[in-house]
């Protein structure tokens, strides 16, 4: 319910189009950098090296888990591309609190409402640890914690910062390369997981619409 509300004043107040768009530069909470992350934003990440966006879709995989698909994509306007921030359960976390570096997290796709999930299953093309969605508002596990990894001296997420984000129960880094699809997700790249630091596993916040902090008291 709560989220529907969120959907709908997204669409009322800053013009976000659901099904085919994204958020324009006028509509964005803050088009600047620096702007601090909080719970509850809904955003693109956007991996550093390929410059796709993470991305999905009610398309299962055809192989490992068949849950839903994880990939990059090339294209800035797709509302596939939004994920809402969210705390681990059972923590004191609440909507507009920052999130430091360490902190365990889960992303959940706006559009499906499943988690970004990991587990031992092997990935598609490059055969690392498959990426996918999975469960629903209610329905989550620690397959969907990942922990935040800031890159530099940054102490709080903020908005076009270097991070990494790693699987809680598999160690896998969030990873993609230029390895791409060529028939259901023609053009789409693989996002997976990998245990090694590299190169292929940073990622920055990039659109989406950004909370204020709330002020502790």
């Amino acid at each position: 319910m709560a989220i529907g509300f969120f959907s709908l004043a997204l669409f009322l107040f800053l013009g976000l189009d659901l099904d085919h768009g994204s958020l324009s530069s006028a509509s964005a909470a803050s088009s600047s950098e620096g702007v601090e992350i909080t719970y509850g934003a809904v955003l693109k990440l956007m991996h550093e090296k390929t410059k796709f966006r993470l991305h999905s879709h009610d398309v299962p995989y055809g192989s490992g888990s068949g849950q839903q698909s994880v990939t990059g994509f090339p294209n800035v306007d797709d509302s596939n591309s939004y994920w809402i921030v969210r705390p681990q359960p059972g923590t004191s976390a609440k909507q507009g609190d920052t999130i430091k570096s360490g902190t365990i997290i889960r992303l959940q796709h706006m559009k499906t409402r499943k988690w970004l999930h990991s587990h031992l299953h092997a990935s598609p093309i490059s055969g690392n640890l498959e990426v996918s969605c999975f469960g629903g508002d209610s329905d989550s596990d620690t397959g969907d914690y990942w922990r935040l990894m800031i890159e530099g001296s940054g102490k709080t997420w903020k908005q076009e910062q270097r991070v990494r984000l790693q699987h809680v129960d598999t160690n896998g880094y969030l990873h993609s390369h230029d390895k791409k699809y060529s028939r259901i997700a023609g053009g789409q790249q693989e996002v997976c997981g990998v245990r090694e630091k590299r190169a292929d596993n940073v990622w920055l916040a990039a659109e989406g619409v950004y909370l204020p902090i709330t002020e502790t008291k």
